[in-house]
């Protein structure tokens, strides 16, 4: 069995390298071709290299073809995974940086919030003209598997507006069911649900041990686990106040509501710093930092390390080879997927991206109808889905009134900040991430002559947030290679938390 897979960002420190595992642990796919492009030519030599060495001891004869050219990687390819970041570290710093001024304090800040709708208009921009690439040289069946966030809106646009056929893909729901099964002292596999919702907020709205219906007994599960009362509690407190558990950490959670972030002084009430992804002002950022270092410093040890095992037993929770899997040899694998709703969950919009049970064969994927939505898991998505549309139609028609307008509707951004202090943040961020915002050109000049002019609205310049660590030099890091290892792996999103193994 042979065909063609190209990994557009595969630059990424580990995302890269653990799915390639997960698709080459498959027997069948022992002599698939394997494409990398990223537009970092040094990042990529380097992952190459690590791959390439995993691949020769594995004993397989697969051959990388690595190209900063994407269409030479694209040509042909029948399966394109994407796990871009578009602007790097540098536009995510102004992502967290620039609302923190106005007060708007984010943990993660690439899906939702600020952050998110920022992340969104040049993500957009460039899978549009990756998609078009796709269109003209991948095969005509081709399948993007999208792992790049904001993975709702990025998919949106894909699907509508880029004319190719997207499913996204996120490792939320897996990290849920196993903090579930932990609440209950159960194994996973013992545990079955049904999540729905979209991305980032999706909702376990059944939850079932040999036929019995957990779902009202969760509460008092978490309240009682000793690890998660403390660092899960904004997603313990909407549980309490909606009926169901959010897939979705504490971090992310927090920033997609108006509730937890909006007072400084009680920010700390609702987070943990024991790990960034518990709610630390910036923690994303900080890690990715600080793992982006550690790499470039610590490549050459990797190197020496053993490689990963191409073995069934190594394998992740990631979707992706499994769906590719299905597709290829029939195999029937049950996962969650990111697809347009088109009734799948009846009281979410019919053109939103969802986030689902579905199946996937030889015959492709299959989303089985959920229904209704409880009614408050349905109205909580139901905002978010209104920024996300706002927003994939800001960053396709470069409309900076929309834009505006999403920033408006955002749950924690309406929460802090009035409609004046919106658009003077827009206009910062407008200008300060132009070059990876082609579209907004004729804005961004009209945003440069606004903050010129004067007068401008005051600030809290330098705020650095209620709850932000120091970001930790590489030779603070040296003292301990195998945290630092693992803070590199989580800076990569595509990654799977190590809790849901």
């Amino acid at each position: 069995m042979s065909f063609k897979i190209a990994f557009i960002g595969a630059g990424s420190i580990g995302f890269t390298r653990g799915l390639l595992r997960d698709l080459l642990s498959v027997p069948e796919f022992a002599n698939i071709e394997v494409a990398f492009t990223d537009i970092n030519a040094h990042n990529l030599e380097m992952v190459t290299q690590l791959c390439q060495r995993d691949i020769e001891e594995n004993g397989l004869a697969i051959q990388i073809s690595a190209a900063t050219d994407r269409r030479e990687a694209l040509k042909d390819a029948k399966y394109v995974i994407c796990t871009i970041r578009v602007g790097g570290l540098e536009a995510f710093a102004t992502d967290v940086d620039i609302p923190l001024k106005y007060g708007v304090d984010q943990c993660v800040g690439d899906t939702l919030c600020a952050g998110g709708i920022m992340y969104g208009q040049r993500g957009i921009a460039a899978m549009l003209d990756i998609c078009k690439d796709i269109r003209e040289v991948a095969a005509p069946d081709v399948t993007l598997l999208n792992y790049a966030n904001p993975m709702a809106m990025l998919t949106w646009a894909c699907n509508k507006y880029g004319r190719v056929r997207t499913i996204g893909l996120c490792h939320g729901v897996q990290g849920g069911h196993w903090q579930i099964a932990q609440a209950f002292g159960l194994e996973t596999e013992d545990v079955d649900i049904v999540c729905a919702g979209i991305n980032h907020q999706t909702w376990y709205v059944q939850i079932k041990h040999n036929g019995e219906d957990l779902t009202g007994k969760l509460l008092a599960a978490f309240e009682a686990h000793e690890d998660f009362s403390r660092t899960e509690k904004v997603r313990i407190d909407m549980l309490r106040r909606f009926g169901y558990y959010s897939t979705e950490s504490n971090g992310h959670l927090s920033e997609y509501v108006p509730w937890y972030r909006k007072r400084p002084d009680e920010i700390n009430d609702w987070i943990d710093l024991g790990s960034w992804i518990n709610g630390e002002t910036g923690g994303y950022l900080r890690v990715c930092t600080e793992g982006r270092n550690w790499f470039e410093t610590d490549f050459p040890n990797w190197m020496k390390d053993p490689a990963l095992k191409y073995e069934a037993g190594e394998r992740s929770h990631e979707h992706g080879s499994y769906i590719i899997e299905g597709l290829e040899t029939g195999r029937v694998y049950r996962g969650h997927f990111n697809v347009i709703n088109d009734g799948v969950i009846a009281n979410l919009p019919a053109d939103a991206v969802i986030e689902a049970p579905g199946y996937v064969d030889r015959n492709g994927v299959s989303m089985p109808r959920i229904g209704d939505l409880p009614l408050g898991p349905a109205a909580v998505c139901n905002v978010s889905i209104s920024v996300q549309r706002l927003a994939v139609e800001a960053a396709v028609h470069g409309d900076d009134k929309l834009l505006r307008q999403a920033f408006m509707m955002d749950p924690l951004v309406g929460a802090v900040c009035n409609p004046k202090e919106i658009w003077q943040m827009v206009d910062e961020m407008l200008v300060a991430q132009e070059q990876w915002l082609p579209q907004y050109g004729a804005s961004i000049a009209e945003a440069k002559a606004r903050l010129a002019a004067g007068g401008l609205l005051p600030t809290r310049e330098g705020y650095r947030g209620a709850a932000r660590l120091h970001v930790k030099t590489v030779e603070e890091m040296q003292q301990d290679r195998e945290a630092a290892n693992k803070n590199a792996g989580e800076a990569d999103k595509g990654k799977e938390r190590a809790s849901a193994q």
